[in-house]
């Protein structure tokens, strides 16, 4: 034993000598860097995109609250050939160009509402989709006030845009599909209705008004493709709106704010003589959803899934994702998950399975 002890040792001396030595030899560094960036640079399966399931991608899941993994609100939902993006995070465009979804088949982006940690990033995903060979302009639905973000975006990133046409092209950049289009969503605000968003083959996306008052109006929004079904909630307090636009939906993807963390959060910011976020953590627990009232919607609404995402403070170890959930396996008659960016939710067409994994795995 001692014999093949020592001898193990040996060979791993002998390769740590071999790799400090290739380390030093650009031959070397060379073919090892080729190999990673051939890796780097492959995309997503082209799987993602057979017409023969809905699915969706959490390309961002916590909530304004710094975290140093995840990135802020986004699901992608992909049907139909096109990538559906509800809400762009800050971080959101990073994660989708890891989890190297096809940037080019971006069909639009719809916003929940108007809050900054919902709409950061729409300037990188328009530029970086537009650069990747988005074949038209950036359809972006949203409430109304969707017209002077999309504005605000585009002057921001006009020079941007022109510098990159210059460089490269306008044959190979195209001016107006570098442009956004707002389309604002007015049904819901004015009755209170469910309204279609979109009607493309056999995708029908659906927007309905949830409770985040003082932003007015917020939305959520269902998707149906093939007989399988998607809802995103948006941020929302318990929502009666919510339960019926859910009903006897495949997957729920739903915000989640664990108040008595939220609480603990305040105390101390409180005792550290920060006020201010005192407050802030004060003030937001009347117009989110915790996890247990989330879980009893899902049960009215005879959810199959129950994902939760936009958490509120995201958790960072386990026995935080332990006191974040308490309660939920109490009352969830269902199946459900902690969202985690990059999970990857499909629903072939013609059956009930839902399936679950991490995208890159």
């Amino acid at each position: 034993m001692r014999r093949f002890l020592i001898g193990i040792a040996g060979l791993v001396a002998l390769g740590a000598v071999v790799y400090q030595l290739a380390e030093r030899i650009p031959a070397v560094q060379d073919a090892v860097m080729r190999a990673a960036m051939k890796a780097l640079i492959a995309g997503a399966p082209q799987s993602l995109f057979e017409q023969n399931a809905l699915r969706a991608v959490l390309c961002g899941t916590a909530s304004p609250l710094p975290h140093p993994t995840r990135a802020k609100a986004c699901v992608a939902v992909i049907a139909a050939d096109k990538v559906w993006v509800v809400d762009t995070g800050p971080g959101s465009w990073n994660r989708l160009a890891l989890l190297r979804v096809d940037p080019a088949k971006i069909g639009g982006v719809l916003f929940t509402h108007l809050h900054s940690d919902h709409i950061g990033d729409l300037g990188e995903l328009n530029l970086n989709t537009w650069v990747a060979g988005r074949p038209e302009a950036l359809r972006v639905f949203g409430p109304p006030g969707v017209d002077r973000v999309v504005a605000g975006f585009q002057e921001a990133y006009a020079l941007d845009n022109g510098y990159r046409i210059a460089h490269h092209g306008a044959d190979f950049l195209p001016a107006d599909r570098g442009q956004m289009v707002a389309l604002p969503v007015q049904g819901p605000a004015d009755n209170g209705k469910p309204q279609t968003v979109l009607e493309e083959g056999d995708l029908k996306i659906t927007a309905f008004p949830v409770h985040h008052d003082p932003v007015k109006p917020a939305y959520g929004y269902r998707f149906d493709y093939k007989g399988r079904s998607i809802v995103v909630s948006g941020d929302t307090a318990k929502s009666e709106s919510l339960v019926a636009a859910a009903s006897g939906a495949d997957v729920l993807f739903h915000e989640a704010q664990a108040n008595h963390l939220v609480a603990m959060l305040g105390e101390a910011a409180a005792a550290a003589g920060r006020p201010r976020i005192a407050k802030i953590m004060n003030d937001i627990p009347s117009y989110h959803t915790s996890p247990v009232d989330a879980a009893e919607e899902a049960n009215t609404a005879g959810v199959k899934l129950l994902v939760f995402y936009h958490l509120t403070p995201s958790p960072r170890f386990g026995l935080m994702e332990h006191a974040f959930f308490r309660g939920v396996s109490d009352v969830r008659k269902g199946d459900w998950r902690m969202g985690e960016d990059g999970m990857l939710v499909e629903l072939p067409a013609g059956s009930s399975e839902v399936k679950v994994s991490q995208l890159g795995e």
